[in-house]
């Protein structure tokens, strides 16, 4: 593959909390403009994988790099920048309850961009547009559904015109309907905007429908890295026995 085409790679990286080796050898790559999906048990190392991407955690050893930064001696201001280029879809969806929906979506250009006040409504509208809920801006977070929140979490990360996003089970706790388009429109968005994702998730119908490869994540190791089409057909009993017991 060629070197310009990898924007995500890891390379025999290992990660130790004191006795706890969480990633033993984990090596990956994310292709730039494609999504991946990371799938396994708990404590297997997704998350702690997605931590070391956005500079939360440095390797104990091997290899980190995002987009040719090495990030176990990337510097505070490459850090900073390269951050400014990474949207974050959360679980909780970590909206500041106090503040309007477009007050949530304009603090990340109000803390880290020189746009004056105009710009930024504009670029609040039009996100808001994007993930077809025009009119909830005035709404505070607890006046709209989980499922709207959602989709609110999904404008905030795109408020700054990401070139990498990052979803931590971005459907967490919605009812299967409305966990059905919200996935349809990551997708779509995805595919609209050309970006590179790396999605941590156990459901089935999620990383069908966002994912382009999906790993199954086995003792900090990726034990099977396929395309989407097959790897839901799996040849690896460990992964066949983990699939007989997902969440669809």
């Amino acid at each position: 593959m060629d070197s310009n085409d990898t924007i995500i790679s890891f390379e025999d990286v290992h990660k130790s909390f004191g006795s706890q080796h969480i990633l033993r050898g984990l090596s990956f790559e994310v292709k730039r403009g494609t999504t991946l999906g990371l799938m396994g048990g708990s404590g297997t190392g997704k998350s702690v994988a997605l931590r070391h991407i956005i500079g939360l955690l440095k390797q104990d050893s091997g290899s980190v790099q995002v987009d040719g930064n090495e990030m176990a001696t990337i510097t505070t201001k490459e850090l900073h920048d390269l951050r400014l280029r990474m949207g974050y879809v959360f679980q909780s969806g970590a909206l500041i309850n106090w503040l309007t929906v477009a007050e949530n979506l304009a603090l990340p250009l109000q803390e880290n961009s020189d746009l004056d006040a105009e710009e930024i409504e504009r670029r609040v509208r039009e996100k808001l547009e994007m993930v077809y809920i025009p009119d909830a801006g005035e709404k505070f977070p607890s006046e709209i559904s989980g499922g709207m929140k959602k989709r609110v979490a999904l404008a905030r990360a795109l408020i700054t015109d990401p070139e990498i996003i990052l979803y931590d089970e971005p459907n967490a706790g919605l009812d299967p309907q409305i966990s059905a388009s919200i996935n349809k429109l990551i997708r779509e968005l995805s595919d609209k905007l050309g970006m590179t994702g790396l999605l941590v998730e156990h459901r089935i119908g999620c990383l069908k429908v966002i994912a382009d490869e999906v790993i199954f994540m086995y003792e900090g190791q990726a034990l099977v890295h396929e395309p989407v089409g097959t790897f839901f057909k799996p040849t690896h009993p460990r992964l066949a026995a983990f699939l007989g017991g997902a969440e669809e």
